[in-house]
Protein backbone atom coordinates (compact mmCIF):
# COMPACT_ATOMS: atom_id res chain seq x y z
CA UNK A 1 0.00 0.00 0.00
CA UNK A 2 1.43 3.44 -1.03
CA UNK A 3 3.02 5.75 2.18
CA UNK A 4 0.15 7.90 3.66
CA UNK A 5 1.18 11.64 3.48
CA UNK A 6 -1.99 12.26 5.06
CA UNK A 7 -1.94 11.34 8.51
CA UNK A 8 -3.00 13.12 12.12
CA UNK A 9 0.10 16.18 11.74
CA UNK A 10 -1.78 17.18 8.26
CA UNK A 11 -4.95 15.75 8.60
CA UNK A 12 -6.26 18.13 11.86
CA UNK A 13 -5.10 21.28 10.04
CA UNK A 14 -6.10 20.41 6.85
CA UNK A 15 -9.63 22.64 6.77
CA UNK A 16 -7.89 26.00 7.83
CA UNK A 17 -5.09 25.21 5.65
CA UNK A 18 -7.01 24.84 2.62
CA UNK A 19 -9.98 26.85 4.07
CA UNK A 20 -9.39 28.97 0.39
CA UNK A 21 -11.25 25.67 -1.25
CA UNK A 22 -14.18 25.58 1.57
CA UNK A 23 -15.47 29.10 0.51
CA UNK A 24 -18.77 28.24 -0.73
CA UNK A 25 -17.96 30.68 -4.37
CA UNK A 26 -15.48 27.50 -4.63
CA UNK A 27 -17.56 24.98 -3.40
CA UNK A 28 -20.90 25.80 -5.43
CA UNK A 29 -20.02 25.67 -8.43
CA UNK A 30 -18.20 22.17 -7.58
CA UNK A 31 -21.04 20.67 -6.19
CA UNK A 32 -23.81 21.97 -8.73
CA UNK A 33 -22.24 20.23 -12.06
CA UNK A 34 -21.23 17.01 -9.46
CA UNK A 35 -25.42 16.51 -8.93
CA UNK A 36 -26.17 17.37 -12.30
CA UNK A 37 -23.88 14.45 -13.75
CA UNK A 38 -24.80 12.06 -10.89
CA UNK A 39 -28.55 12.32 -11.26
CA UNK A 40 -30.55 9.88 -9.27
CA UNK A 41 -27.86 7.21 -9.54
CA UNK A 42 -24.75 7.01 -6.32
CA UNK A 43 -21.17 9.30 -6.66
CA UNK A 44 -17.62 7.59 -5.73
CA UNK A 45 -15.05 9.76 -4.28
CA UNK A 46 -11.78 8.94 -4.65
CA UNK A 47 -9.53 10.61 -2.12
CA UNK A 48 -12.64 11.42 -0.27
CA UNK A 49 -10.55 13.50 2.31
CA UNK A 50 -12.67 15.38 5.61
CA UNK A 51 -15.88 15.39 3.33
CA UNK A 52 -15.03 19.36 1.37
CA UNK A 53 -17.25 18.00 -1.63
CA UNK A 54 -18.91 14.53 -0.22
CA UNK A 55 -20.57 16.32 2.06
CA UNK A 56 -22.66 19.22 0.31
CA UNK A 57 -22.91 16.71 -2.64
CA UNK A 58 -25.00 14.39 -0.02
CA UNK A 59 -26.86 17.29 1.46
CA UNK A 60 -27.93 17.64 -2.49
CA UNK A 61 -29.42 14.47 -2.16
CA UNK A 62 -26.97 12.31 -3.52
CA UNK A 63 -25.65 8.97 -1.85
CA UNK A 64 -22.21 8.94 -1.73
CA UNK A 65 -19.24 6.65 -1.09
CA UNK A 66 -15.32 7.28 -0.05
CA UNK A 67 -12.20 5.89 -0.80
CA UNK A 68 -9.67 7.12 1.32
CA UNK A 69 -5.77 5.87 2.11
CA UNK A 70 -5.63 7.80 5.29
CA UNK A 71 -7.94 7.22 8.81
CA UNK A 72 -6.84 10.53 9.61
CA UNK A 73 -8.34 12.70 7.32
CA UNK A 74 -11.72 10.27 7.25
CA UNK A 75 -11.29 10.62 11.16
CA UNK A 76 -11.77 14.31 10.54
CA UNK A 77 -14.73 13.68 8.08
CA UNK A 78 -16.71 11.89 10.97
CA UNK A 79 -16.55 14.70 13.68
CA UNK A 80 -18.76 16.57 10.85
CA UNK A 81 -22.56 16.93 10.68
CA UNK A 82 -24.31 15.02 7.94
CA UNK A 83 -21.20 12.68 7.74
CA UNK A 84 -23.18 9.66 8.96
CA UNK A 85 -24.97 9.48 5.59
CA UNK A 86 -21.45 8.56 3.86
CA UNK A 87 -19.84 5.32 3.67
CA UNK A 88 -15.81 5.74 3.62
CA UNK A 89 -13.70 1.99 2.53
CA UNK A 90 -9.92 3.03 3.77
CA UNK A 91 -7.80 1.80 1.26
CA UNK A 92 -5.41 2.85 -2.18
CA UNK A 93 -7.81 4.47 -4.46
CA UNK A 94 -5.94 3.08 -7.57
CA UNK A 95 -7.70 -0.38 -6.40
CA UNK A 96 -9.41 -0.58 -3.74
CA UNK A 97 -13.16 -1.99 -4.62
CA UNK A 98 -16.80 -1.20 -3.27
CA UNK A 99 -19.40 -3.40 -3.57
CA UNK A 100 -21.92 -0.47 -5.19
CA UNK A 101 -21.50 0.29 -8.95
CA UNK A 102 -22.03 4.26 -9.59
CA UNK A 103 -23.07 6.77 -12.14
CA UNK A 104 -20.51 9.26 -11.31
CA UNK A 105 -16.97 8.75 -10.16
CA UNK A 106 -14.82 12.03 -8.87
CA UNK A 107 -11.30 13.15 -8.10
CA UNK A 108 -10.85 16.59 -7.20
CA UNK A 109 -8.55 19.37 -6.24
CA UNK A 110 -5.39 17.54 -8.15
CA UNK A 111 -5.87 14.32 -6.70
CA UNK A 112 -4.88 11.95 -9.17
CA UNK A 113 -1.17 13.66 -8.84
CA UNK A 114 -1.41 11.72 -5.65
CA UNK A 115 -0.87 8.66 -7.34
CA UNK A 116 2.80 9.00 -8.38
CA UNK A 117 3.53 6.18 -10.71
CA UNK A 118 1.73 6.39 -14.21
CA UNK A 119 1.25 2.05 -13.82
CA UNK A 120 -0.85 3.69 -10.75
CA UNK A 121 -2.66 6.20 -12.41
CA UNK A 122 -3.77 4.29 -15.24
CA UNK A 123 -4.48 1.57 -12.71
CA UNK A 124 -7.09 4.06 -11.25
CA UNK A 125 -8.88 4.48 -14.75
CA UNK A 126 -9.67 1.01 -14.66
CA UNK A 127 -10.73 0.75 -10.96
CA UNK A 128 -13.26 3.46 -11.96
CA UNK A 129 -14.33 1.67 -14.79
CA UNK A 130 -15.18 -1.35 -12.76
CA UNK A 131 -17.38 0.75 -10.76
CA UNK A 132 -19.35 2.52 -13.08
CA UNK A 133 -22.58 1.87 -14.69
CA UNK A 134 -22.70 1.96 -18.58
CA UNK A 135 -22.88 5.76 -19.44
CA UNK A 136 -21.74 7.17 -16.06
CA UNK A 137 -19.44 9.81 -15.95
CA UNK A 138 -15.93 10.34 -14.53
CA UNK A 139 -14.72 13.51 -13.73
CA UNK A 140 -11.16 15.40 -12.66
CA UNK A 141 -9.71 18.07 -11.21
CA UNK A 142 -6.51 18.76 -11.84
CA UNK A 143 -3.64 21.45 -12.74
CA UNK A 144 -1.82 21.95 -15.76
CA UNK A 145 1.90 21.15 -15.51
CA UNK A 146 3.49 24.32 -14.83
CA UNK A 147 6.46 23.82 -17.08
CA UNK A 148 6.04 26.46 -18.73
CA UNK A 149 6.10 29.15 -15.93
CA UNK A 150 9.38 27.69 -14.68
CA UNK A 151 12.41 30.39 -15.07
CA UNK A 152 14.68 29.21 -17.31
CA UNK A 153 17.21 26.46 -16.40
CA UNK A 154 15.09 26.20 -12.65
CA UNK A 155 13.22 22.86 -11.79
CA UNK A 156 11.82 25.38 -8.33
CA UNK A 157 8.92 27.49 -8.42
CA UNK A 158 7.53 28.76 -5.63
CA UNK A 159 3.89 28.82 -5.29
CA UNK A 160 2.90 30.54 -1.84
CA UNK A 161 4.83 33.04 0.11
CA UNK A 162 3.40 34.36 3.73
CA UNK A 163 4.01 35.16 6.85
CA UNK A 164 3.25 31.02 7.99
CA UNK A 165 3.69 29.14 4.92
CA UNK A 166 6.34 28.68 2.28
CA UNK A 167 5.46 26.39 -0.76
CA UNK A 168 7.88 25.35 -3.79
CA UNK A 169 7.30 23.14 -6.14
CA UNK A 170 10.07 21.02 -7.64
CA UNK A 171 9.70 19.67 -10.75
CA UNK A 172 11.67 16.40 -12.00
CA UNK A 173 10.81 16.94 -15.57
CA UNK A 174 12.32 12.95 -16.78
CA UNK A 175 9.50 11.08 -14.83
CA UNK A 176 7.19 13.59 -14.83
CA UNK A 177 7.48 14.09 -10.62
CA UNK A 178 6.50 16.64 -8.51
CA UNK A 179 7.60 17.26 -5.02
CA UNK A 180 5.45 20.19 -3.14
CA UNK A 181 7.96 20.94 -0.29
CA UNK A 182 5.85 22.98 2.64
CA UNK A 183 7.83 25.16 5.22
CA UNK A 184 5.45 26.43 8.15
CA UNK A 185 5.15 28.12 11.30
CA UNK A 186 5.02 25.43 14.53
CA UNK A 187 4.91 28.06 17.03
CA UNK A 188 8.68 29.73 16.83
CA UNK A 189 9.74 26.97 14.67
CA UNK A 190 9.88 26.42 11.29
CA UNK A 191 8.84 22.91 10.03
CA UNK A 192 9.08 21.10 6.26
CA UNK A 193 6.73 19.02 5.18
CA UNK A 194 7.29 17.59 1.37
CA UNK A 195 5.25 15.58 -0.71
CA UNK A 196 5.12 13.59 -3.55
CA UNK A 197 3.05 13.65 -7.03
CA UNK A 198 3.26 12.67 -10.46
CA UNK A 199 1.72 15.39 -12.67
CA UNK A 200 0.03 14.49 -15.69
CA UNK A 201 -1.49 16.07 -19.01
CA UNK A 202 -4.55 16.27 -20.32
CA UNK A 203 -4.00 13.94 -23.24
CA UNK A 204 -2.02 11.60 -21.18
CA UNK A 205 -5.76 11.32 -18.96
CA UNK A 206 -7.63 10.89 -22.42
CA UNK A 207 -5.59 7.92 -23.39
CA UNK A 208 -5.51 6.42 -20.16
CA UNK A 209 -9.23 6.49 -20.06
CA UNK A 210 -9.67 5.11 -23.68
CA UNK A 211 -7.70 2.21 -22.48
CA UNK A 212 -10.38 1.65 -19.43
CA UNK A 213 -13.11 1.92 -21.98
CA UNK A 214 -14.07 5.27 -21.44
CA UNK A 215 -13.83 8.50 -23.84
CA UNK A 216 -13.66 11.96 -22.99
CA UNK A 217 -17.42 14.26 -23.16
CA UNK A 218 -15.99 17.78 -21.76
CA UNK A 219 -12.48 19.79 -20.96
CA UNK A 220 -13.32 23.13 -19.29
CA UNK A 221 -10.85 25.11 -17.49
CA UNK A 222 -13.42 25.44 -14.02
CA UNK A 223 -16.39 24.21 -12.97
CA UNK A 224 -18.23 26.90 -14.21
CA UNK A 225 -17.28 25.23 -17.58
CA UNK A 226 -15.12 27.99 -18.99
CA UNK A 227 -13.36 27.52 -22.32
CA UNK A 228 -10.10 25.16 -21.71
CA UNK A 229 -7.25 27.03 -23.39
CA UNK A 230 -3.72 27.14 -23.96
CA UNK A 231 -3.85 29.49 -21.09
CA UNK A 232 -5.69 27.35 -18.37
CA UNK A 233 -4.19 26.70 -15.12
CA UNK A 234 -6.29 23.58 -14.75
CA UNK A 235 -8.90 21.58 -16.14
CA UNK A 236 -12.01 19.79 -14.94
CA UNK A 237 -12.19 16.62 -17.42
CA UNK A 238 -15.37 14.11 -17.68
CA UNK A 239 -15.30 11.23 -19.51
CA UNK A 240 -17.84 8.83 -20.31
CA UNK A 241 -18.04 5.08 -19.87
CA UNK A 242 -18.58 3.53 -23.25
CA UNK A 243 -21.95 1.02 -23.32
Amino acid sequence: MPEDYFGEGVAEGYDASSADMFDPDVVAPTVDLLAELAGDGAALELGIGTGRIALPLSERGVRVHGIDLSQAMVAQLREKPGSERIEVTIGDFATTRVDWTFSLAYLVFNTINNLTTQDAQVACFRNVAEHLEPGGHFVIEVGVPGLRTLPPGKAHQVFAFDEGHIGIDEYDPVNQGLISHHLFTAGDEWKLRSIPFRYVWPAELDLMARLAGMSLRERWSGWKREPFTSDSTKHVSVWVKDA
